[in-house]
């Protein structure tokens, strides 16, 4: 996917993709911890972060802003060999701050 969710059904489903790619990628690294432990590091916040998002749109509170996700400073700095969802990452992030891609863009 290039550009942003068009709806936000899309976008919930990009927030559930993040999910699975935390557990998948937490299960990797308890398998080979030495190439994937640094993934520990950070994992826990990061799937704290991503499930509140996800339980604020389940339950209706969620409101777009300017301002960053909390686990986007984060996803920055990761080299994708340790955070290989880094751009879905990225990408919910900036659907975050920009919102819906629209016909117009």
């Amino acid at each position: 996917m290039l550009g942003r969710p068009k709806t936000a059904a899309q976008y919930v489903e990009l927030v559930d993709q993040a999910l699975f790619e935390i557990e998948d990628l937490r299960a990797a690294a308890e398998y080979d911890m030495e190439s994937m432990g640094a993934a520990t590091d950070f994992l826990e916040d990061l799937e704290r972060d991503v499930r509140k998002l996800r339980a604020s749109m389940a339950d209706g509170s969620y409101r777009f802003d300017k301002e960053d996700l909390s686990f986007a400073r984060m996803a920055e700095h990761q080299d994708e060999r340790i955070l290989p969802f880094r751009r879905l990452l990225l990408k919910i992030n900036e659907t975050h701050i920009k919102g819906l891609e629209t016909e117009d863009e």
